[in-house]
């Protein structure tokens, strides 16, 4: 089953899936409180199993900003929870 999502993934078109991440983001921050941490968190979690399967082909350069941004995220639906 993880091959199918990644290769579905891996077919998406790229506009689409980064218009999709931020429609996703921009719900989570606009919904209140722990509806809207529970979206962040919720996509955040998508994002740490595709980092996961993926790390070991991602180029060291683009680790570091893709852990930062997972940790901004995870931050923010900390936030929107409290």
């Amino acid at each position: 089953m993880t091959e199918r999502v990644l290769v579905r993934l891996h077919r998406m078109n790229k506009t689409v899936a980064f218009l999709a991440a931020a429609v996703l983001v921009f719900l989570g921050l606009l919904l209140p409180g722990i509806v809207g941490s529970a979206v962040l968190l919720v996509f955040a979690a998508a994002l740490i199993w595709l980092l996961t399967k993926t790390w070991a082909v991602t180029p060291p350069q683009m680790r570091f900003p893709r852990v930062i941004i997972l940790a901004l995220l995870l931050a923010a639906a900390a936030y929107k929870a409290s």
